[in-house]
This record gives structure tokens, sequence and C-alpha cells, in this order.
């Protein structure tokens, strides 16, 4: 666990960064009921539904958590002309981050979620095909580098509906790295995106092992050095956090296997939107200057917080330093 008087420290630097975050953002809408009895119609339950509530989801809510830390946000993905793009862009707005549109033809993306009494009974997503919310790859320079020019790090944060291509992600990472700026990439290998040299990945442990290409034997301990070795090899990356859930994070760098961090969590209550916590975390932590160890212990309390919350959520400076210093 990161020390208070460090947690401090990191989070008066990171008041002063800038972020750009680039993915699929979407709107995350919650309908709370109750459900006692079932419908004559068919055999499932009715939901009263007592209200509705909607915050920032995907790369939206990486976003949020950004903006929750104390740093600087402006997003890219694609709004729609409907609704729920413009109480996306609302939701941002109220927290001070910027926003840049997209091109695109489809639908703002939804993730509806009915709740009956805290427990998640069904999702219902709302989305368009990939093709949908591409972008010209002629259209990338002017849209991104001034963006890019503009804030301390880019993270790429891909839910695999089509905003990230591997023309934007090789663009945008080029102009990144000519600028010397961080960037990040929290990968969906179901959609594999080419991409090599970028500072910092964060995939999950099956995500890392479909990444890797490696497929290890039932009820076998994670091949850690053999996914290291190979995702190094693969995209020569500057830093890997695997993130192993309960069992916490996986740190290497130069394809080592290094610490593996406890997790933090006191409480699990709801995981939806941690590993946006955990990326939004551990970028900010790296580009305030802690090093790969201290910026996981951060995330990984930052995350501790957020998952002791219902619903996708962020953590504010007060909450992660009273976290840390319980």
């Amino acid at each position: 666990m990161i020390a208070p008087a460090a947690a401090k420290a990191l989070l008066e630097k990171i008041s002063t960064l800038r972020i750009l975050v680039i993915g699929d953002v979407m709107l995350d809408h919650y309908i709370w009921g109750d459900a006692t009895r079932i419908s004559p119609e068919a055999p499932v339950p009715v939901v009263d539904i007592a209200r509705d509530s909607y915050t920032a989801g995907g790369a939206a809510n990486v976003a949020l958590n950004i903006a929750s830390l104390g740093a600087h946000c402006t997003v890219a993905g694609h709004f729609g002309e409907d609704e729920a793009g413009e109480r996306l862009s609302q939701i941002l707005a109220g927290k001070n981050i910027g926003k840049l549109s997209t091109p695109g033809t489809g639908a703002t993306i939804v993730k509806t979620r009915v709740l009956v009494q805290h427990q998640q009974l069904c999702r219902l997503d709302r989305e368009a095909p990939p093709t949908a919310y591409r972008i010209d790859p002629d259209k990338l320079d002017p849209l991104f580098t001034d963006a890019v020019n503009r804030h301390d790090a880019v993270i790429f944060s891909d839910y695999a509906k089509g905003i990230l291509t591997d023309a934007l992600v090789e663009r945008v990472s080029l102009l990144a790295r000519n600028a010397k700026k961080f960037t990040a990439l929290d990968p969906k290998p179901k959609r594999p995106l080419k991409f090599h040299d970028l500072d910092l990945i964060t995939p999950n442990r099956r995500e890392a092992l479909q990444l890797a290409g490696i497929t290890p034997e039932p009820h076998t301990p994670f091949p850690a050095e053999q996914v290291c070795r190979r995702l190094d090899s693969l995209y020569h990356t500057k830093n890997l956090v695997i993130t192993l859930s309960e069992d916490g994070m996986l740190l290497s760098q130069g394809g080592k296997v290094g610490k593996t961090i406890p997790t933090a969590a006191r409480e699990v209550f709801d995981v939806s939107g941690a590993g946006d916590t955990a990326l939004a975390s551990l970028v900010l932590a790296l580009c305030a200057g802690a090093n790969l160890e201290t910026s996981a212990h951060f995330a990984n309390a930052a995350s501790g917080v957020v998952v002791g919350k219902l619903g996708t959520a962020t953590v504010t400076p007060d909450e992660l330093v009273k976290y840390v210093d319980c």
C-alpha cells in the first residue's frame, strides 16, 4: 500500500497534468427497481422501476477517473447526434472534461443495466456496427495533431466498438512519440490492434494470454514468465501491468517478471469500471514521475475505493488518501 504522504505528493503533481483519452465513449444507463412477481406472459420477473441514473462509460469513464483525481482531461470519441450523445456530453461538461467529437454515422453507444435490490438482472446494449465509428485515415492528423501537442499523455481506451483502428493507433502513437508524450493502451484482443513501442499496456489475465497467443492447460498457474517475455517480444512496451482481479497486479519491464502487487480492495461490491480506474491512475502516477511499483500501489488503492461502490464509479483525492491512511 502506498503511504498517505506519498499519495498526497503524487496527487499534487497529478493536478498539473493534461491527459488525452481516445476511444469508445459510452453512456451508462442504470434502471433501479424491485421485482416481487413473475410476469403472467412469460416466466420472467416484472421490474417495478423506481428511478433511472446515467454516467459516462467506456473511454468516457477513463476520462471521468482522470478528472476525479484532479488532472485536466479531454476525451475523443464518437458522440451521436441523439439524446444519449447530448446527455453524455452534459455529464462530461459537468466535470470540466473537454470533448473532441470524431466523425461517424452511428448512434451513441449506450449500456443499460437493470438492477433489482442492487443486483444486476440484465444488460441491454445499443450500438452500431464498428464501421459506423471508424475515422478516415486522411482525417487523423487534422483531428489529433494539436490535441496531442497540448497534452502530456495519450490513452487509447479500446472497447472493441470500432473507434480505434490500426491506422489511428499507428498515426497518433507516432505523433505522440515525436512530441515526447506518454502513450498507454488498454487492449481488447478479440478485435486485434497493431501497436508497438507504447509506454504502458494494461491487459487483464485473459487478455494477456490472448495477446501472447498462449493457451495454458486448464487448472494450471498463470504462465507469467512466458507471457511477459512474449508480449515484450511482440509489442516492445516499456511498462506492462497485467491486472489479475483478486490477485492484484503483475508488473513487468523488458520482458522480465517483476513484483505482483496484492489487491488493496477491502470490500468488493461492484467491479464495473475498475479497469478504467486502474488505467487512469497508473498513467497519472507514471506521468507524475513515480516508478512502476509506486504507480501500481497508487492504482491499486484507487481501484480498491471504486470496487467498494455500486455501479460505474470514480475516486477522489480525499477518498484515496483516506483509504490508504486506514
